[in-house]
């Protein structure tokens, strides 16, 4: 079996940039590591997130990750394949934590297993589809989450 280690790792490092770049809504960052016809489908017990189109899915982003929100995405244990002809697949494990401060503090914590294809653009590696399914999902309400800084929150929008 051959490895091409390099493009593994260059295909982390859009992912990793991805999770840092949802918590933050940071959406020029999101901008660059999408191809344009990017494509998500999240699907969890209490929602569902499809965008079609790099544009669609940065709006549904900007409307979900506001001052009064709270997000922590981390992923491990990635499985990639690169498939010699600029483009590559991988599966990701999940774990996240959601509070919405509008919505009495409704939390959600949860695992799943991203799927997700990989174009190499212009010499660059972008995420072109991005999907899950919840492995579980908890939905509660924290009645004194004692948060005393959220990123979101300290941001200038």
């Amino acid at each position: 079996m051959s490895l091409d280690l390099e493009a593994i790792e260059r295909i982390k490092r859009v992912k990793y940039l991805y999770c840092e770049a949802i918590d933050r809504c940071d959406l020029a960052l999101l901008e660059t590591i999408l191809t344009e016809d990017f494509s998500a489908d999240y699907q969890g017990g209490s929602y569902r997130l499809q965008a079609r189109g790099r544009a669609e899915f940065l709006a549904a982003i900007k409307a979900a990750f506001h001052p009064d929100f709270v997000g922590c995405h981390a992923v491990q244990h990635p499985i990639i394949d690169v498939h010699g002809d600029g483009t590559a697949s991988g599966r990701w494990r999940l774990v996240d934590y959601a509070m919405s401060l509008r919505d009495d503090n409704l939390t959600t914590i949860g695992a799943a297993t991203y799927v997700d294809d990989y174009a190499l653009v212009d010499g660059a590696w972008k995420l072109r589809r991005s999907a899950y399914t919840r492995i579980y999902e908890r939905v509660f309400n924290e009645p004194n989450p004692a948060i005393t800084f959220h990123i979101l929150g300290s941001l200038a929008r």
